[in-house]
Order: structure tokens, then sequence, then C-alpha cells
């Protein structure tokens, strides 16, 4: 077989690079090792930047974002015993954020390239990459009947996550890792409850962090900021739902609404860069190559950029004979790659527990929130993070 571009991982970054390579003519084959219905059936971010709805625009895959997704002009932070509302929309010049669920993201271009006849090959195993460091790269993979097949092509998109082979099969020596792991985690329940707020709620408590956001006007994710060691098996509904009650302002904890849950789990979190993005013929995106704490709502967001970058990059090579986007793609991508780890590990350190940091550490949290409120400076700086900085030209 052979193909312009290979990717491997359908997941949304993946999926979405081919649809938009799908729109500028360009021809992929994508490369998924788990199942469809696995793929779907991961419960992920649901806060969309401005950037990334306008991208699922550009890919013709926005029609039931725009109809099922909700649209949100600001957050609001909890501390103290009280809410304090960030307005996004007034503090970035009219920018917003909206609420659609990674899964339904992922869904709609499933949906796309099934309707275009495009090829997605789930379960393939032992996926291999040759010669990217060449000018005639290639992929191996054996499908579900056992059949060993190989795809020659221009380039690779590795797309296929943290503990993909992508990343993997970049010799040692040929990257840098920066970590950083929190000494924490999320408990997360999934309910099909009303939200207790119409906007999200980021509350600051001595027990610890915890978020109030949805999927939908009739489906809630809520989190709790928990310890690495817990299990889940140790947490009923009624300890979790007991539990975020304790840690919201009188007003929320009245109005939550409870019920069973859906899926809970237990996520780490850490902050994550791999530098370069590009090896030869082979570029990384998505959390192949970096992983944010989900404070900040960047991880979906990250990669999306990441794929703007690349497509464009895709389309010059082709319709121009230009290599110059795909020779800046890595600094082009790690600039802003880097502008959102530090706002997602500043927003993380500013509304989470740490258990070394004692009393005072409580203090200096409650006065930086305080000033936060207060300032029409520092409101701005977390809303046109929040909502996502603007491409440099």
């Amino acid at each position: 077989m052979r193909t312009q571009v290979v990717i491997v991982g359908a997941g949304p970054s993946g999926l979405l690079l081919g649809q938009l390579l799908h729109k500028a003519g360009i021809e992929s084959i994508v490369l998924e090792r788990q199942t469809g219905d696995y793929v779907l059936g991961r419960i992920r971010a649901g806060v969309l930047e401005q950037t990334t709805c306008d991208l699922l625009a550009e890919a013709g895959v926005d029609a039931r974002m725009h109809a099922e997704g909700l649209p949100h002009d600001g957050i609001e932070l909890c501390f103290g015993g009280a809410r304090h509302r960030i307005d996004l929309h007034a503090l970035t010049g009219g920018k917003r954020v909206t609420v659609y669920g990674q899964t339904e993201v992922t869904r709609d271009l499933m949906d796309a390239r099934a309707a275009a006849g495009l090829s997605t090959v789930y379960e393939a195993r032992d996926v291999a990459l040759h010669g990217f460091d060449g000018t005639a790269p290639s992929v191996s993979y054996t499908a579900k009947d056992g059949s060993r097949h190989s795809i020659d092509c221009d380039f690779i998109a590795g797309c296929d996550g943290y503990h993909g082979v992508s990343r993997a099969s970049v010799p040692p020596g040929a990257v840098s890792t920066f970590e950083k792991v929190y000494p924490f985690g999320w408990l997360g329940v999934l309910a099909d409850t009303t939200p207790v707020s119409h906007e999200l709620i980021y509350s600051n408590h001595a027990r610890g962090f915890a978020l109030c956001s949805m999927r939908s006007p009739t489906r809630t994710r809520y989190y709790v900021q928990c310890s690495l060691d817990e299990k889940v098996e140790q947490w009923s509904d009624d300890a979790f739902w007991n539990e975020l009650r304790a840690r919201l302002d009188p007003a929320a904890a009245a109005a939550l609404q409870t019920g069973p849950s859906i899926e809970k789990s237990i996520a780490p979190l850490r902050s994550f860069v791999a530098e370069p993005m590009r090896f030869g013929r082979l570029f990384l995106a998505g959390d192949a190559c970096h992983i944010v704490p989900p404070t900040g709502a960047k991880g979906l967001n990250l990669a999306a950029s990441d794929v703007r970058f690349l497509s464009r990059a895709f389309m010059e090579f082709y319709a121009e004979k230009s290599s110059a986007g795909i020779d800046h793609y890595s600094d082009r991508c790690l600039r802003r790659v880097w502008k959102a780890s530090r706002f997602s590990w500043w927003f993380t350190s500013l509304m989470h527990k740490f258990p070394e940091s004692g009393a005072i550490g409580q203090k200096l949290q409650d006065a930086e929130l305080s000033y936060l409120v207060s300032s029409k400076a520092a409101s701005t700086a977390l809303a046109e993070n929040y909502v996502g900085l603007p491409f440099e030209r």
C-alpha cells in the first residue's frame, strides 16, 4: 500500500488531521491499535477553545457542536465560602469557550471519515515505523486477521498518545523530556443530573480542590482532588457527593443534585513535554509529546493546535512545494505548548491543596485568589489564557 501521510492513532488529533488533509486533497491512512468503540469509550476533556471550534468548522464537522454544545462566557472561582465570576467574554473582547465532550468530537470525526469513505484500520497490532530519518518512510502493522501489511508514505504523523509507538520509535538521544508529577489525582464522576451551575466552578478549599463541570444540560462531570494511593472502589457514590458538597460554597452545596454515577475514575496529574516534535519525516502531535494537568482545559486544545500547524505544513508542502511549514513545525508548536503548560501549572498550583505547603500555603493561595478577582489586569491574564492565546503569525 501507499499513501501520502500515515496517521498513527485514531483519537481526536489523528482524526482531525485526517479530515483536514482530506479537505485539502491529501491522502492519508489512519492506524489505531484499539477498536472504534474503545476509542469512543474514553471519557476525556469537554472544554473547547474558540480556536478549536474554528478548526472543527474548517474541517466541516462543527454542525452538531453548534447544535448541542454549550457556549460559556465565564467561569466561577470559589474560595472562602463564596464564588467570584471571571467574565471571559468581556475581558477578551468577545471570546468564549464551548463545552462539548471529546467523545462527541471524536464521534463527529469518525462519522465524517466514514461518510467520505476514508481508510481507517482499527485493531492494528505491532505497529512499527521505518525509515523516517530518510526520504522513504513506511509503517508496518499486523491486521486483526493476523496478516502483516506495510504502507509506504511521504510522512508519518504520530498522534498515538503518551504510551504510543511513535515517540518510542525515536532514538533516546534525539529527544529531551521534561516532567512534573503532582502529588495528587482527580476523582471524577459522570452522572445524569442537572448541573449545579450553568458555568464551571473551580473551588479552592482546605479539604482540597473541586471542579463542577458538565457535558450537557442533563449530564454532569464533577471532580474532587484525592491522594494518589486512593482507589475508586473506596469511594461510594454517597461518599463522593458528600465530599463534593463539603468543598463548595453554601448556595452551590444546597443546589447540588445527586444521582447514580455512570462512570467513576481516578486520574493522576502530570506536566510533560518532549521536544523536538519533528524527527525527519516523523511528526508528533498531541499527547504523544505533551501532557498538561486538566485544570486549565488545555489537553485537547493543544492537540488541535498541533494539528492546525501540521495540516498547514503538509498543505504548503504539496501545494507550493515548500518545506517551510515542515521545518518550523516543532518550534511553532512548542512556543504554544510551553505557554499552555505554564498556565496549566499555575492554575493547578493556585487551586489545589499541596500536602507539603502547610497552613502558609493556604494563606498564600487565599491572598492570590483575592488579588486575582479584584484586579482587572490579573483577571484578564487568566481569561486570555483560558479562552486560548492567539496563534503567532
